[in-house]
């Protein structure tokens, strides 16, 4: 049935007192305008006026007070009927019992002039208060009784003739909708084949009757839409900005901000719905074809084994729209191929993908931010197969030198099999009146993953990214890693998210060895533990990336080394320091391979050779705690012995086949013993620093073949260490950055970063 889901909805979908239409006000001022007329009309007829002393005739018990707040459809009167009672006996009181008349009630009519006042003071204020109706009362010569029922009174009449008009919309509405309901059957049953236009004739009663079914269904969904509109409306009147549009306000998303509630809620309703399902279909079978071919279509390279797309190839298959808006900016195309298994059940995968808070939460070092801006379609059963949503990201590496991607795209999951699953994500140009993701530097053609469903918890990946992008100037140390389709490709994302399903087995696991969980007596101690590493290293990824969160500014150290600092303010987030924040980073090229560097840098026999805080001290593992099958994935509690302190750190280690990270932060000594005995972490402030470690991107084969591992390694090319510290410069959030504050964190930096290249023998 055919639903009026403008920005403007009719007015029968409005609660009782919720009428913005010009019409019915246009329509209730004349009906009270004719009332008042007649109500002059019988004033001025009204040829009989009771005499006798203001009220004294009047009886309690028959008085009646009515007012609009606590009446019901009680019996209403017209304003000049507004009166005083009196019982009196009838003159001729005989003691004959049969001959007894009835009482007769005298009424005291109002005046047309006293009416006309009434009416005056009613138009300004429908609630005089008790000094109004005073005064009121002696200018007419009422008593003030009097006053105060011809206004409850008058507000009763008002409200039933308010109520009468909206009956009366929403019977004209109703049968409205009864007769699009009528033309809908009827269509039904007359249904004609769309290519030659013949009747169908071999719709049986069955049939009918799911047609029927299926109708109430869309009804339920549309009054359950109206129902939702009448709550943002009642609660979000507009031009106010609800608390759902300032979640989710993103860096280019600004102007929706500015947008009302009710606008973001149908924002759905600008956008061509079925444009977006076509391309969402053709995007899925080309996301089928992308992960299940090989050669011609993919072609391993002898360099690295990696498999490369054969472009000329694609083309062939799937023909390339150029996107609008691109004109001659320089475009550049990444697409990349991998498959994995990983620990984990396929609809838990599923339902991480569809929750954007989730994915968000998976990918910390790839996602800086994250939003959901429109649901298309919320999909069928409660894995939502053909769900379809309108997101948007921000992704970035894990350095501020290279500039962040920000993208707007489609994303679909769509149940291919009882064992199988495709989410499926592309970038739409037109998406609504106020995006036009063609002017985004970045757009995701057919890209996404296939799940297949395997046996005990497991399910196997393959991932396929295929993005172009608009070529933009990278740091001379990032440039081959950005440039080769690694930093932001298949194999990146593949390796973070099979780290953190080995991370989430490992954190549920209830029979982790000894020796992978020494120092932690109670499982509830590991999981508070494992949760306050994870909240710290997410915190450091979100500090020292590209993002619109932070704005760098490039210093030059004495040693020559680049130093980008950003500075942001805490004033009552519980996690970290109240006051100034600073965040210094740095990043370098050292000729030794990622993992001989990580090895190096999460080994606590060498802290002392780097850590400035450990310098000349003793440095202990009390707690080491595994999350994953590599010996590198840990976290690990450290005390480092000084001459006049003891100093515990928090130390969460990661490493896969793409990026490792080692992250640290000084804690609380008693803060820290109240987790390892399974209190909750959420209040303990962390404040980490940390490692950032990268392929440099320029990976060849091996100069010899051996078995030995060793001689593998010396053939592997350089690493990419980006180093971050945050302090506190001033407890106070009010106070501003300093050049003098900003100094001594940088000769810190200058000074781990000669230790390390002097530990290493890397010093030129």
């Amino acid at each position: 049935m055919g639903v009026d889901m403008s920005n403007n909805p009719s007015n029968s979908q409005f609660p009782k007192d919720f009428f913005s239409s010009p019409a019915l006000s246009l329509s209730l001022a004349g009906i009270f305008r004719g009332a008042e007329d007649a109500a002059a009309e019988a004033a001025a007829k009204s040829a009989e006026v009771e005499d006798g002393e203001e009220g004294s005739g009047v009886r309690r018990e028959d008085t009646v007070e009515i007012s609009s707040e606590n009446s019901g459809h009680a019996r209403s009167r017209s304003e000049d009927d507004f009166m005083n009672v009196d019982d009196d006996d009838d003159d001729d009181g005989g003691g004959d019992d049969k001959g007894k008349k009835k009482k007769r009630k005298k009424y005291h009519r109002h005046t047309t002039e006293q009416i006309r006042e009434m009416e005056a003071l009613f138009k300004e204020s429908p609630h005089p208060d008790e000094k109004q109706r005073q005064q009121l009362s002696k200018q007419l010569g009422l008593h003030p009784r009097q006053v105060k029922f011809w206004f409850q009174n008058r507000r009763t009449q008002i409200k039933a003739i308010q109520e009468r008009h909206e009956n009366s919309l929403l019977k004209t509405e109703l049968e409205k909708m009864k007769e699009e309901n009528k033309s809908l059957r009827e269509n039904t049953q007359k249904t004609s084949c769309p290519n030659c236009g013949f009747a169908n004739t071999s719709r049986d009663s069955t049939v009918t009757a799911d047609d029927q079914q299926h109708l109430k269904l869309e009804n339920a969904k549309l009054k359950a839409e109206v129902e939702k509109l009448r709550a943002v409306v009642g609660k979000y009147p507009p031009g106010r900005i609800s608390p759902t549009a300032a979640s989710h306000s993103t860096s280019n998303y600004q102007d929706n901000n500015n947008r009302s509630s009710l606008d973001l809620y149908t924002g759905v309703f600008g956008i061509d719905k079925l444009k977006i399902m076509d391309v969402v279909d053709k995007s899925l079978q080309e996301l089928k074809k992308m992960a299940t071919s090989g050669e011609p279509l993919w072609v391993k390279s002898l360099e690295n084994d990696r498999e490369i797309l054969n472009y000329d190839e694609y083309i062939k298959e799937f023909p390339v729209e150029s996107s609008s808006g691109s004109g001659k900016l320089r475009r550049s195309i990444e697409a990349s191929r991998e498959s994995r298994v990983v620990f984990v059940d396929l609809p838990r995968l599923v339902q991480s993908f569809m929750d954007v808070n989730q994915w968000k939460e998976i990918f910390p070092c790839l996602i800086s931010k994250a939003a959901l801006v429109n649901v298309i379609s919320n999909g069928e059963g409660l894995n939502k197969d053909g769900a379809v949503q309108l997101m948007y990201a921000e992704l970035q590496m894990l350095t501020p030198m290279v500039p962040t991607r920000e993208v707007y795209f489609v994303r679909c999951c769509k149940q291919l099999s009882p064992e199988q699953w495709a989410i499926v994500d592309v970038s739409i140009d037109k998406l609504e009146d106020n995006i036009d993701a063609s002017l985004i530097k970045c757009r995701k053609r057919a890209s996404g993953c296939i799940i297949e469903d395997k046996s005990n918890g497991h399910c196997r990946v393959t991932w396929v990214e295929h993005v172009e992008w608009q070529k933009s100037t990278v740091h001379s140390l990032y440039r081959t890693i950005v440039n080769s389709g690694l930093a932001f490709g298949a194999k990146h994302w593949m390796s973070t998210l099979q780290l953190q399903c080995e991370r989430s087995v490992f954190f549920m696991a209830t029979n982790v060895p000894t020796k992978d969980s020494s120092g932690v007596a109670t499982l509830a101690g590991r999981k508070s533990i494992l949760k306050l590493a994870h909240r710290m290293t997410w915190s450091f990824c979100r500090a020292i990336g590209a993002s619109t969160f932070n704005t760098w500014t490039k210093i030059t150290t004495k040693t020559g080394e680049d130093v980008r600092v950003a500075s942001r303010k805490n004033l009552n987030d519980p996690c970290e320091p109240i006051g100034v924040i600073l965040c210094a980073v740095s990043s370098v090229w050292l000729p030794v391979s990622p993992t001989v560097l990580f090895d190096f840098l999460r080994d606590d026999a060498h802290r002392h050779e780097w850590d400035v805080m450990a310098k000349g001290g003793q440095v202990q593992t009390i707690v080491n705690l595994a999350k994953g099958q590599d010996r590198g994935n840990s976290v690990s509690i450290q005390t480092m012995k000084s001459k006049d302190k003891i100093t515990w750190v928090l130390q969460d280690s990661s490493t896969n086949s793409y990026e490792s990270m080692v992250v640290y932060a000084p804690v609380e000594i008693p803060g820290l013993q109240s987790v390892m005995t399974g209190c909750d972490s959420s209040n303990v402030p962390v404040f980490p620093s940390g490692f950032s470690i990268l392929p440099d991107g320029s990976e060849s084969r091996p100069l010899v073949l051996t078995s030995r591992q060793e001689e593998e390694k010396s053939s592997e090319g350089g690493s990419l260490l980006t180093i971050a510290l945050q302090v506190v410069t001033n407890s106070s959030p009010a106070a501003k950055l300093t050049v003098e504050s900003v100094e001594p964190v940088s000769s810190v930096i200058a000074c781990i970063l000669g230790n390390i290249k002097t530990s290493l023998q890397c010093e030129d």
